[in-house]
């Protein structure tokens, strides 16, 4: 016995009218183009979604209800099975494999329907991860144009309000499936009627419908997924929908709620409320796509997501989801909340790291304890968000302090450098200098103008940016520490000394080098700042924004003016000693806050740390930070307690 909705669909496409769809032949492939594991991994996703939704009528309590049904389950286990172990080489083949095996064994003892279906939902999430495919449409699919495809192709037999009873369903055996049927669509996902709609099913007459257009199957797939529920269910889910912060975060994008079925959903709400919202969501996806933008929902989701693949052992894919539920869900709206709240930002990010770290080591438990910290912190995110934008006065204040951290540390490395060409006597290289750093202004100005028309700049690439640039920029500084520090061994001939030095060593590739420090050491910042204004400025007092943007100029504006006259008053040796110091200081600071960036990108480990987080002294908690700076640290010691011995032994060759 085959299922019903297959022989319908069998029907309907001997019903369909139009020379694109006659031709169609039986089981054949949909339109677009895919790999071939990709269609392996859809026929099986198939099968898995047959078994999940129709088990529940072959057997009940432990014992066959439906003979028929029960032979087609036992089929289609088994071919479930067969082709899971067909499936292309990957490193989540076996697991996918060991599901599909425990599912067949299920379905042969004859166990609950919950339990069959919890095996196939699995299987077939582990499945969408491991060999991707398409789950849902690019953009919310046409609700009114899924209406007229349904009547035009499918009431004939479906009947005009989806009961199974169209006129061309008399003498049909089986009966076209009623879509009213709330029952059966409690049970059945969007992408499901989709992809029967698009790929036929194996080893059945049902064909597939590729020749329709993408967008015209996902809007009949929509429409016929709610043709079960009325008005009034959708006023329920509506209400529910928009007084329920975390009920939102179950749909982060149309991918979930493509393959949400009611029943997913009831370990959280009632059968009743989760097909309330259902109900609401598939009449109207676009309430989905337009909170996408949220991110708060997409972290929500991931996190979820993370730890269903780690509970099934996946810490690969686990660890990935984790680091998407950061910077694809948290770290673009870190600019919002930073100038809102600070600490909760901070306290996001440490918490981010410490679930990184449970998930690295595997251990589910704590995992489990480290994403409920953090889905309590993403209800505090919301209410930030929530709550509107800021006054003027928190704005002002925001840009003010924002440009004022970003800039100073910018600041002191340009006018070090700056300070000590004047000191050596060589303009000729102050011009790379002063070239570095106002390019670096105008690169900005070009960031700007990009993340605000053209793309949208990525939390992966902005921590990249700041961590690359931290880590080269406390390189550089490290050896010009150390080398200023080691002219202190020329004492009393200073300027004679540094001119030779310099003249000597500052060929073109090292002016150009001074160009790179400054253009780094102002870019990064500037790169950080525009990401922040940006966020401050869809609060709306722009007239604010640019008045803190401009007090933080003037006073950065009186600090470099006092520090380069009291540098050009300053004595050489004590102006170099100082200098060496705190550029030293710098680099310790800026590998910190690199590693740190780093590790939000994913590019470094982070092993959580009893340690004070102090982000001035570029200090994280975190083992990674910690030895990065500790090493440079070692390095400065090293070096100055060498450059101090080599002049030692310099003035005792001299005596």
């Amino acid at each position: 016995m085959r299922s019903s909705f297959s022989w319908t669909l069998a029907l309907l496409a001997g019903l369909l009218s139009g020379p694109a769809l006659a031709q169609t032949p039986a089981a054949a492939p949909a339109a677009t183009t895919t790999a071939p594991e990709a269609t392996d991994a859809r026929q099986l996703w198939q099968l898995l979604d047959y078994v999940a939704v129709d088990y529940g009528g072959a057997v009940e309590n432990g014992q066959i209800a439906s003979e028929g049904e029960y032979a087609e389950m036992l089929d289609f286990s088994a071919n479930a099975l067969q082709q899971a172990q067909a499936l292309p080489a990957h490193a989540d083949k076996a697991r996918v494999v060991a599901l599909a095996g425990q599912l067949r064994a299920a379905v042969q003892a004859k166990a609950a329907a919950d339990d069959v279906a919890r095996l196939a939902h699995q299987a077939a999430q582990l499945l969408v991860a491991a060999y991707p495919m398409p789950v849902s449409p690019a953009k919310a699919p046409d609700i009114k144009k899924g209406s007229q495809l349904f009547q035009q192709i499918c009431a004939s037999c479906h009947g005009a309000t989806g009961g199974g009873d169209g006129p061309a369903a008399q003498g049909l055996d089986p009966q076209p499936i009623a879509f009213s049927d709330a029952q059966r669509a409690n049970a059945r996902s969007l992408m499901a009627l989709y992809q029967v709609t698009s790929q036929g099913v194996e080893g059945t007459s049902m064909v597939a419908f590729g020749a329709l257009p993408d967008d015209d199957r996902w809007a009949l797939a929509y429409f016929v997924g709610g043709l079960s529920y009325n008005d009034e269910l959708r006023a329920t889910g509506k209400a529910l929908w928009q007084s329920d912060a975390g009920l939102r975060a179950r749909f982060a994008d149309l991918a979930a709620l493509s393959t949400t079925t009611a029943q997913s959903l009831t370990p959280a709400m009632p059968i009743e409320q989760a097909g309330a919202v259902l109900a609401y969501l598939r009449a109207n996806p676009e309430v989905v796509s337009e909170g996408k933008a949220s991110g708060v929902a997409l972290s929500r989701q991931r996190l979820a997501q993370s730890l269903v693949a780690l509970k099934a052992g996946d810490r690969n894919q686990a660890m990935k989801l984790a680091l998407s539920a950061y910077l694809d869900g948290f770290e673009p709206l870190e600019p919002t909340i930073a100038a809102r709240n600070k600490t909760l930002m901070t306290q996001v990010e440490s918490a981010m790291v410490q679930y990184r770290a449970t998930v690295a080591s595997g251990t589910v438990q704590q995992a489990e304890t480290a994403a409920q910290q953090l889905q309590t912190m993403f209800d505090q995110v919301e209410a930030e968000l929530n709550a509107g934008a800021s006054d003027a006065t928190a704005t002002f204040v925001g840009a003010l302090t924002i440009l004022l951290r970003e800039g100073l540390e910018a600041l002191l490395i340009v006018i070090g450098m700056v300070a000590l060409l004047r000191k050596a006597g060589r303009p000729d290289a102050l011009r790379y200098v002063h070239a570095g750093w106002s390019s670096a202004l105008v690169a900005g100005g070009l960031t700007w103008a990009a993340a605000t028309y053209l793309v949208e700049i990525s939390g992966a690439s902005r921590e990249v940016t700041e961590g690359l640039g931290s880590v080269v920029a406390a390189l550089v500084l490290l050896s010009v520490g150390l080398w200023m520090h080691s002219s202190k061994s020329s004492a009393g001939r200073w300027q004679s000394y540094l001119s030779e030095k310099l003249s000597a060593s500052m060929g073109q590739g090292s002016m150009w080098g001074l160009f790179a420090l400054a253009f780094i050491s102002v870019y990064r910042e500037v790169f950080e700042t525009v990401l922040f204004f940006s966020a401050l400025a869809s609060d709306g007092h722009h007239a604010a924004l640019l008045g803190g943007g401009l007090a933080a100029v003037a006073i950065l504006a009186v600090i470099a003016l006092v520090l380069l006259r009291t540098s050009a008053r300053m004595p050489v040796g004590r102006f170099f000693s100082a200098t060496s110091i705190l550029v030293a200081v710098l680099a310790v600071v800026l590998v910190g806050k690199g590693v740190s960036s780093l590790q939000e990108a994913g590019w470094v480990g982070a092993t959580p740390l009893a340690a004070p987080r102090i982000e001035l002294l570029g200090m994280f908690p975190t083992v990674e930070t910690m030895l990065a700076q500790a090493l440079v640290l070692a390095l400065v010691v090293f070096g100055f307690a060498y450059n101090r011995a080599a002049a030692r032994k310099a003035l005792g060759v001299q005596k």
